[in-house]
Protein backbone atom coordinates (compact mmCIF):
# COMPACT_ATOMS: atom_id res chain seq x y z
CA UNK A 1 0.00 0.00 0.00
CA UNK A 2 2.83 2.38 0.80
CA UNK A 3 4.09 2.26 -2.79
CA UNK A 4 0.67 3.46 -3.98
CA UNK A 5 0.54 6.58 -1.82
CA UNK A 6 0.14 9.85 -3.66
CA UNK A 7 2.18 12.87 -2.71
CA UNK A 8 -0.81 15.11 -3.11
CA UNK A 9 0.72 18.35 -1.93
CA UNK A 10 2.87 18.42 -5.08
CA UNK A 11 -0.04 17.90 -7.50
CA UNK A 12 -2.54 20.24 -9.08
CA UNK A 13 -6.21 19.56 -8.42
CA UNK A 14 -7.95 17.70 -11.21
CA UNK A 15 -10.70 15.13 -11.62
CA UNK A 16 -8.35 12.24 -12.44
CA UNK A 17 -6.33 12.70 -9.26
CA UNK A 18 -9.53 13.08 -7.25
CA UNK A 19 -10.64 9.67 -8.53
CA UNK A 20 -7.29 8.23 -7.41
CA UNK A 21 -7.85 9.66 -3.92
CA UNK A 22 -11.25 7.98 -3.71
CA UNK A 23 -9.82 4.73 -5.09
CA UNK A 24 -7.17 4.81 -2.36
CA UNK A 25 -9.79 4.86 0.38
CA UNK A 26 -11.97 2.30 -1.42
CA UNK A 27 -9.00 -0.07 -1.54
CA UNK A 28 -8.23 0.65 2.10
CA UNK A 29 -11.81 -0.16 3.13
CA UNK A 30 -11.69 -3.35 1.10
CA UNK A 31 -8.87 -4.55 3.32
CA UNK A 32 -10.81 -4.13 6.57
CA UNK A 33 -8.62 -1.47 8.24
CA UNK A 34 -8.44 -0.57 11.91
CA UNK A 35 -8.19 3.04 13.17
CA UNK A 36 -4.39 2.96 13.23
CA UNK A 37 -4.21 1.74 9.63
CA UNK A 38 -6.63 4.42 8.48
CA UNK A 39 -4.75 7.24 10.23
CA UNK A 40 -1.32 5.97 9.10
CA UNK A 41 -2.45 5.54 5.49
CA UNK A 42 -4.11 8.96 5.38
CA UNK A 43 -1.02 10.66 6.79
CA UNK A 44 1.11 9.05 4.10
CA UNK A 45 -1.40 9.96 1.41
CA UNK A 46 -1.64 13.60 2.44
CA UNK A 47 2.03 14.01 3.34
CA UNK A 48 1.27 15.45 6.79
CA UNK A 49 0.18 14.16 10.22
CA UNK A 50 -3.37 12.80 10.42
CA UNK A 51 -5.54 11.57 13.27
CA UNK A 52 -8.98 10.35 14.21
CA UNK A 53 -11.19 9.84 17.24
CA UNK A 54 -14.14 7.45 16.86
CA UNK A 55 -17.43 7.60 18.79
CA UNK A 56 -16.46 4.45 20.70
CA UNK A 57 -13.31 6.09 22.07
CA UNK A 58 -10.75 4.51 19.74
CA UNK A 59 -8.16 7.03 18.53
CA UNK A 60 -5.01 7.15 16.43
CA UNK A 61 -2.54 9.79 15.25
CA UNK A 62 0.33 9.22 12.82
CA UNK A 63 2.95 11.20 10.95
CA UNK A 64 3.58 10.94 7.18
CA UNK A 65 6.56 8.65 7.85
CA UNK A 66 4.26 6.08 9.46
CA UNK A 67 5.36 6.77 13.04
CA UNK A 68 2.71 6.97 15.76
CA UNK A 69 2.41 10.41 17.34
CA UNK A 70 1.60 10.76 21.05
CA UNK A 71 -0.69 13.34 22.62
CA UNK A 72 -3.10 15.82 21.15
CA UNK A 73 -2.55 17.59 17.82
CA UNK A 74 -0.70 20.88 18.08
CA UNK A 75 -2.00 22.43 14.88
CA UNK A 76 -5.13 21.25 13.05
CA UNK A 77 -5.34 22.54 9.49
CA UNK A 78 -8.64 20.84 8.65
CA UNK A 79 -11.16 18.51 10.28
CA UNK A 80 -14.54 16.84 9.84
CA UNK A 81 -16.83 15.79 12.67
CA UNK A 82 -18.40 12.37 13.09
CA UNK A 83 -21.82 11.52 14.51
CA UNK A 84 -22.68 11.16 17.36
CA UNK A 85 -19.13 12.09 18.43
CA UNK A 86 -15.57 11.99 17.19
CA UNK A 87 -13.61 13.60 14.39
CA UNK A 88 -10.88 13.17 11.77
CA UNK A 89 -8.22 15.77 11.09
CA UNK A 90 -5.06 16.78 9.23
CA UNK A 91 -2.14 18.75 10.67
CA UNK A 92 -0.56 20.45 7.68
CA UNK A 93 1.71 23.43 8.41
CA UNK A 94 0.95 26.45 6.27
CA UNK A 95 -1.86 26.54 3.74
CA UNK A 96 -4.02 23.43 3.09
CA UNK A 97 -3.06 21.23 0.16
CA UNK A 98 -5.22 21.10 -3.00
CA UNK A 99 -6.72 17.75 -1.99
CA UNK A 100 -6.98 18.17 1.79
CA UNK A 101 -10.74 18.74 1.67
CA UNK A 102 -11.33 15.58 -0.37
CA UNK A 103 -8.94 13.53 1.77
CA UNK A 104 -10.74 14.64 4.93
CA UNK A 105 -14.13 13.89 3.43
CA UNK A 106 -13.13 10.34 2.54
CA UNK A 107 -11.21 9.78 5.74
CA UNK A 108 -14.46 10.65 7.53
CA UNK A 109 -16.42 8.23 5.32
CA UNK A 110 -13.94 5.46 6.13
CA UNK A 111 -14.07 6.32 9.84
CA UNK A 112 -17.85 5.98 9.83
CA UNK A 113 -17.48 2.52 8.32
CA UNK A 114 -15.09 1.61 11.14
CA UNK A 115 -17.70 2.91 13.57
CA UNK A 116 -20.29 0.55 12.12
CA UNK A 117 -22.04 2.68 9.50
CA UNK A 118 -22.31 0.61 6.28
CA UNK A 119 -22.01 2.13 2.85
CA UNK A 120 -22.08 1.05 -0.76
CA UNK A 121 -20.26 3.07 -3.37
CA UNK A 122 -18.93 2.74 -6.86
CA UNK A 123 -16.29 5.36 -7.67
CA UNK A 124 -16.90 7.37 -10.84
CA UNK A 125 -14.45 7.13 -13.70
CA UNK A 126 -12.37 10.14 -14.66
CA UNK A 127 -12.58 10.56 -18.42
CA UNK A 128 -10.30 12.13 -20.99
CA UNK A 129 -11.61 15.72 -21.26
CA UNK A 130 -10.88 15.75 -25.00
CA UNK A 131 -13.15 12.73 -25.53
CA UNK A 132 -15.90 14.23 -23.39
CA UNK A 133 -15.70 17.51 -25.28
CA UNK A 134 -15.95 15.58 -28.54
CA UNK A 135 -19.09 13.77 -27.32
CA UNK A 136 -20.63 17.08 -26.26
CA UNK A 137 -19.79 18.81 -29.51
CA UNK A 138 -22.54 19.60 -31.97
CA UNK A 139 -20.08 20.23 -34.80
CA UNK A 140 -17.99 17.06 -35.06
CA UNK A 141 -18.95 14.18 -37.32
CA UNK A 142 -21.33 11.60 -35.88
CA UNK A 143 -18.77 8.87 -36.57
CA UNK A 144 -16.16 10.70 -34.47
CA UNK A 145 -18.64 11.17 -31.64
CA UNK A 146 -19.59 7.48 -31.74
CA UNK A 147 -15.92 6.51 -31.57
CA UNK A 148 -15.37 8.84 -28.61
CA UNK A 149 -18.34 7.26 -26.83
CA UNK A 150 -16.90 3.78 -27.33
CA UNK A 151 -13.47 4.89 -26.08
CA UNK A 152 -15.22 6.19 -22.96
CA UNK A 153 -16.85 2.79 -22.47
CA UNK A 154 -20.32 4.07 -23.37
CA UNK A 155 -22.83 2.61 -25.81
CA UNK A 156 -23.74 4.91 -28.75
CA UNK A 157 -27.15 3.19 -28.94
CA UNK A 158 -28.26 3.70 -25.30
CA UNK A 159 -29.62 7.11 -24.17
CA UNK A 160 -27.60 9.14 -21.73
CA UNK A 161 -27.91 12.30 -19.67
CA UNK A 162 -25.35 15.02 -19.13
CA UNK A 163 -24.91 16.67 -15.74
CA UNK A 164 -23.17 20.02 -15.18
CA UNK A 165 -21.47 20.68 -11.83
CA UNK A 166 -19.91 23.79 -10.35
CA UNK A 167 -18.56 24.54 -6.89
CA UNK A 168 -17.98 27.44 -4.59
CA UNK A 169 -15.34 30.15 -5.11
CA UNK A 170 -11.93 28.62 -5.79
CA UNK A 171 -13.26 25.06 -6.08
CA UNK A 172 -12.25 22.92 -9.04
CA UNK A 173 -15.51 21.84 -10.74
CA UNK A 174 -14.07 18.52 -11.88
CA UNK A 175 -12.98 17.65 -8.35
CA UNK A 176 -16.37 18.75 -7.00
CA UNK A 177 -18.11 16.45 -9.48
CA UNK A 178 -15.90 13.50 -8.53
CA UNK A 179 -16.35 14.15 -4.82
CA UNK A 180 -20.12 14.29 -5.13
CA UNK A 181 -20.48 11.26 -7.41
CA UNK A 182 -17.81 9.32 -5.54
CA UNK A 183 -20.32 8.67 -2.79
CA UNK A 184 -21.97 6.14 -5.07
CA UNK A 185 -24.83 8.52 -5.63
CA UNK A 186 -25.55 7.58 -9.22
CA UNK A 187 -25.83 4.08 -10.61
CA UNK A 188 -24.90 3.18 -14.14
CA UNK A 189 -21.87 4.14 -16.22
CA UNK A 190 -20.58 7.51 -14.98
CA UNK A 191 -17.81 9.48 -16.71
CA UNK A 192 -16.47 12.74 -15.26
CA UNK A 193 -14.25 15.44 -16.76
CA UNK A 194 -13.70 19.15 -16.49
CA UNK A 195 -15.00 20.98 -19.55
CA UNK A 196 -14.37 24.70 -19.53
CA UNK A 197 -15.48 26.17 -16.21
CA UNK A 198 -17.73 23.22 -15.32
CA UNK A 199 -17.56 19.59 -14.33
CA UNK A 200 -19.25 17.53 -17.06
CA UNK A 201 -20.74 14.15 -16.14
CA UNK A 202 -22.02 11.60 -18.65
CA UNK A 203 -24.53 9.17 -17.12
CA UNK A 204 -25.69 6.10 -18.99
CA UNK A 205 -27.98 3.83 -17.02
CA UNK A 206 -28.93 0.16 -17.44
CA UNK A 207 -32.58 1.17 -17.80
CA UNK A 208 -31.77 3.76 -20.44
CA UNK A 209 -32.40 1.64 -23.52
CA UNK A 210 -34.86 3.10 -26.02
CA UNK A 211 -38.44 2.10 -25.30
CA UNK A 212 -41.60 2.23 -27.38
CA UNK A 213 -43.96 4.99 -26.21
CA UNK A 214 -46.89 3.74 -24.19
CA UNK A 215 -49.56 2.62 -26.57
CA UNK A 216 -47.47 3.16 -29.72
CA UNK A 217 -48.05 0.56 -32.39
CA UNK A 218 -46.66 -0.24 -35.79
CA UNK A 219 -43.33 0.10 -37.51
CA UNK A 220 -43.61 3.89 -37.79
CA UNK A 221 -43.81 4.39 -34.02
CA UNK A 222 -40.10 5.09 -33.49
CA UNK A 223 -38.27 4.67 -30.18
CA UNK A 224 -38.10 7.32 -27.53
CA UNK A 225 -34.99 8.19 -25.54
CA UNK A 226 -36.03 7.58 -21.97
CA UNK A 227 -33.60 7.14 -19.12
CA UNK A 228 -34.29 7.44 -15.42
CA UNK A 229 -33.06 10.76 -14.05
CA UNK A 230 -30.26 10.74 -11.45
CA UNK A 231 -31.68 13.89 -9.82
CA UNK A 232 -33.00 12.19 -6.67
CA UNK A 233 -29.67 10.45 -6.08
CA UNK A 234 -27.71 13.65 -6.64
CA UNK A 235 -29.89 15.50 -4.14
CA UNK A 236 -29.33 12.67 -1.66
CA UNK A 237 -25.57 13.04 -2.11
CA UNK A 238 -25.76 16.81 -1.56
CA UNK A 239 -27.86 16.17 1.56
CA UNK A 240 -25.33 13.65 2.89
CA UNK A 241 -22.46 16.08 2.42
CA UNK A 242 -24.47 18.80 4.15
CA UNK A 243 -25.11 16.41 7.05
CA UNK A 244 -21.37 15.83 7.33
CA UNK A 245 -20.79 19.57 7.53
CA UNK A 246 -23.50 19.90 10.18
CA UNK A 247 -21.82 17.18 12.23
CA UNK A 248 -18.58 19.11 12.09
CA UNK A 249 -20.23 22.35 13.19
CA UNK A 250 -22.04 20.55 16.01
CA UNK A 251 -18.67 19.53 17.40
CA UNK A 252 -17.19 22.99 17.05
CA UNK A 253 -15.23 22.08 13.92
CA UNK A 254 -16.45 24.83 11.67
CA UNK A 255 -13.01 26.29 10.99
CA UNK A 256 -11.80 23.53 8.69
CA UNK A 257 -12.52 22.75 5.05
CA UNK A 258 -16.17 22.24 4.26
CA UNK A 259 -16.87 19.49 1.70
CA UNK A 260 -19.19 20.53 -1.08
CA UNK A 261 -19.96 24.04 0.18
CA UNK A 262 -21.47 25.97 -2.72
CA UNK A 263 -21.83 22.97 -5.04
CA UNK A 264 -24.57 23.34 -7.67
CA UNK A 265 -25.78 20.77 -10.18
CA UNK A 266 -27.79 20.96 -13.40
CA UNK A 267 -29.26 17.80 -14.96
CA UNK A 268 -29.99 17.59 -18.67
CA UNK A 269 -32.68 15.48 -20.27
CA UNK A 270 -32.19 11.99 -21.68
CA UNK A 271 -31.05 12.02 -25.28
CA UNK A 272 -29.50 9.93 -28.01
CA UNK A 273 -25.76 9.80 -27.20
CA UNK A 274 -24.94 11.21 -30.63
CA UNK A 275 -27.01 14.25 -29.67
CA UNK A 276 -25.45 14.67 -26.22
CA UNK A 277 -24.87 18.35 -26.97
CA UNK A 278 -28.62 18.88 -26.45
CA UNK A 279 -28.51 17.39 -22.96
CA UNK A 280 -25.37 19.44 -22.22
CA UNK A 281 -27.18 22.65 -23.19
CA UNK A 282 -30.09 21.66 -20.96
CA UNK A 283 -27.78 20.82 -18.06
CA UNK A 284 -26.07 24.20 -18.29
CA UNK A 285 -29.44 25.94 -18.53
CA UNK A 286 -30.74 24.03 -15.48
CA UNK A 287 -27.59 24.97 -13.57
CA UNK A 288 -28.52 28.63 -13.92
CA UNK A 289 -31.72 27.99 -11.92
CA UNK A 290 -29.82 26.62 -8.92
CA UNK A 291 -28.61 28.25 -5.72
CA UNK A 292 -26.27 26.95 -3.00
CA UNK A 293 -28.15 25.60 -0.01
CA UNK A 294 -30.71 22.87 0.33
CA UNK A 295 -30.50 19.92 -2.09
CA UNK A 296 -33.77 20.99 -3.70
CA UNK A 297 -32.28 24.38 -4.59
CA UNK A 298 -28.74 23.18 -5.33
CA UNK A 299 -29.82 20.56 -7.91
CA UNK A 300 -32.08 21.47 -10.83
CA UNK A 301 -33.42 19.05 -13.42
CA UNK A 302 -34.29 20.51 -16.82
CA UNK A 303 -37.18 18.07 -17.17
CA UNK A 304 -38.62 19.13 -13.79
CA UNK A 305 -38.39 22.80 -14.70
CA UNK A 306 -40.72 22.25 -17.65
CA UNK A 307 -41.81 25.51 -19.34
CA UNK A 308 -40.06 27.52 -16.61
CA UNK A 309 -36.79 26.60 -18.37
CA UNK A 310 -37.81 28.99 -21.16
CA UNK A 311 -36.99 31.87 -18.81
CA UNK A 312 -33.33 31.15 -19.55
CA UNK A 313 -33.93 32.38 -23.13
CA UNK A 314 -34.87 35.87 -21.96
CA UNK A 315 -31.97 38.37 -22.15
CA UNK A 316 -30.53 39.21 -18.75
CA UNK A 317 -31.04 42.93 -19.36
CA UNK A 318 -34.81 42.42 -19.71
CA UNK A 319 -34.96 40.27 -16.58
CA UNK A 320 -33.01 42.86 -14.62
CA UNK A 321 -35.46 45.60 -15.57
CA UNK A 322 -38.61 43.80 -14.41
CA UNK A 323 -40.14 45.45 -11.33
CA UNK A 324 -40.57 42.32 -9.18
CA UNK A 325 -37.02 41.23 -9.95
CA UNK A 326 -35.66 44.68 -9.07
CA UNK A 327 -37.39 44.66 -5.68
CA UNK A 328 -36.14 41.15 -4.94
CA UNK A 329 -32.61 42.14 -5.93
CA UNK A 330 -32.77 44.98 -3.41
CA UNK A 331 -33.73 42.51 -0.70
CA UNK A 332 -30.91 40.21 -1.78
CA UNK A 333 -28.44 43.04 -1.32
CA UNK A 334 -29.71 43.45 2.21
CA UNK A 335 -31.45 46.77 1.57
CA UNK A 336 -33.57 47.45 4.63
CA UNK A 337 -33.00 43.94 5.95
CA UNK A 338 -29.98 44.41 8.12
CA UNK A 339 -26.44 43.22 7.54
CA UNK A 340 -26.10 39.78 6.05
CA UNK A 341 -29.81 39.04 5.89
CA UNK A 342 -30.33 39.16 2.14
CA UNK A 343 -29.34 35.56 1.45
CA UNK A 344 -31.38 34.35 4.43
CA UNK A 345 -34.49 36.12 3.13
CA UNK A 346 -34.10 34.56 -0.31
CA UNK A 347 -33.54 31.09 1.18
CA UNK A 348 -36.72 31.38 3.24
CA UNK A 349 -38.68 32.66 0.24
CA UNK A 350 -37.39 29.83 -1.98
CA UNK A 351 -38.29 27.17 0.59
CA UNK A 352 -41.79 28.57 1.05
CA UNK A 353 -42.41 28.93 -2.69
CA UNK A 354 -41.30 25.35 -3.21
CA UNK A 355 -43.36 23.78 -0.39
CA UNK A 356 -46.28 26.19 0.10
CA UNK A 357 -46.03 25.38 3.82
CA UNK A 358 -44.41 27.45 6.54
CA UNK A 359 -43.59 24.41 8.66
CA UNK A 360 -42.20 22.39 5.76
CA UNK A 361 -40.07 25.34 4.69
CA UNK A 362 -38.75 25.70 8.24
CA UNK A 363 -37.98 21.98 8.46
CA UNK A 364 -36.02 22.11 5.19
CA UNK A 365 -33.99 25.07 6.44
CA UNK A 366 -33.54 23.58 9.97
CA UNK A 367 -35.10 26.69 11.49
CA UNK A 368 -38.01 27.35 13.82
CA UNK A 369 -41.14 28.24 11.87
CA UNK A 370 -41.34 31.59 13.63
CA UNK A 371 -37.93 32.56 12.20
CA UNK A 372 -39.07 31.70 8.70
CA UNK A 373 -42.33 33.58 9.24
CA UNK A 374 -40.40 36.69 10.27
CA UNK A 375 -38.25 36.53 7.16
CA UNK A 376 -41.25 36.06 4.89
CA UNK A 377 -42.96 39.02 6.53
CA UNK A 378 -39.90 41.11 5.68
CA UNK A 379 -40.10 39.94 2.06
CA UNK A 380 -43.80 40.84 1.90
CA UNK A 381 -43.08 44.29 3.29
CA UNK A 382 -40.36 44.91 0.70
CA UNK A 383 -42.28 43.60 -2.29
CA UNK A 384 -45.97 44.10 -1.54
CA UNK A 385 -46.67 40.41 -2.15
CA UNK A 386 -49.05 38.36 -0.07
CA UNK A 387 -47.26 35.03 -0.11
CA UNK A 388 -50.28 33.07 1.10
CA UNK A 389 -51.95 34.05 -2.16
CA UNK A 390 -51.06 31.44 -4.85
CA UNK A 391 -50.75 34.09 -7.58
CA UNK A 392 -48.35 36.22 -5.56
CA UNK A 393 -46.37 33.13 -4.58
CA UNK A 394 -46.12 32.22 -8.27
CA UNK A 395 -44.84 35.74 -9.04
CA UNK A 396 -42.31 35.43 -6.24
CA UNK A 397 -41.06 32.09 -7.52
CA UNK A 398 -40.63 33.46 -11.05
CA UNK A 399 -38.78 36.48 -9.67
CA UNK A 400 -36.47 34.18 -7.70
CA UNK A 401 -35.66 32.20 -10.81
CA UNK A 402 -35.08 35.40 -12.79
CA UNK A 403 -32.70 36.69 -10.13
CA UNK A 404 -30.70 33.46 -10.30
CA UNK A 405 -30.55 33.71 -14.08
CA UNK A 406 -29.17 37.23 -13.75
CA UNK A 407 -26.55 36.14 -11.22
CA UNK A 408 -25.42 33.18 -13.37
CA UNK A 409 -25.82 34.81 -16.75
CA UNK A 410 -22.14 34.57 -17.64
CA UNK A 411 -20.69 31.62 -15.70
CA UNK A 412 -22.47 28.61 -17.19
CA UNK A 413 -23.51 29.62 -20.65
CA UNK A 414 -21.88 30.75 -23.86
CA UNK A 415 -18.27 30.56 -22.74
CA UNK A 416 -18.61 26.89 -21.93
CA UNK A 417 -20.68 26.13 -24.99
CA UNK A 418 -18.15 27.80 -27.26
CA UNK A 419 -15.47 25.54 -25.87
CA UNK A 420 -17.32 22.42 -26.99
CA UNK A 421 -19.00 23.56 -30.12
CA UNK A 422 -22.42 23.70 -28.52
CA UNK A 423 -22.97 27.43 -28.18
Amino acid sequence: MKGLLLRLSALDADAATAVRVIAHFEALLGGGPDPATLARSTAGLAGCPAGLELPDGRAARFGPDGAALPGAPAHVSGRVGLEPAGRVWLERPGVPGPFDELVLEWMAIAARVLAGRPRQTRPPRAADPALVELVLSGREDAADRARALRLLGLDPAVPLRVVAVTGGPGADPGVEAVALLGRGAVRGAVRVARVGALGAVLVQRPDGAPEDPAGAKGADAGPTTRAASPTAELRAAVRERARDRSAGRAHGLGDGPSPGRGVRVGVGGATDPLDACASWRQARAALRFTAPGTPEEAVADHDELGPVALLADIPVTRLRGQADVRRLAELARGAGGGGGQGADLLAALAAFCRTGSLRQAAAGLHLHHSSVAARLAHVEKGTGWRLRDPQDRFRAHLALYALRLIDTGTDTGDAVGAGTGTG
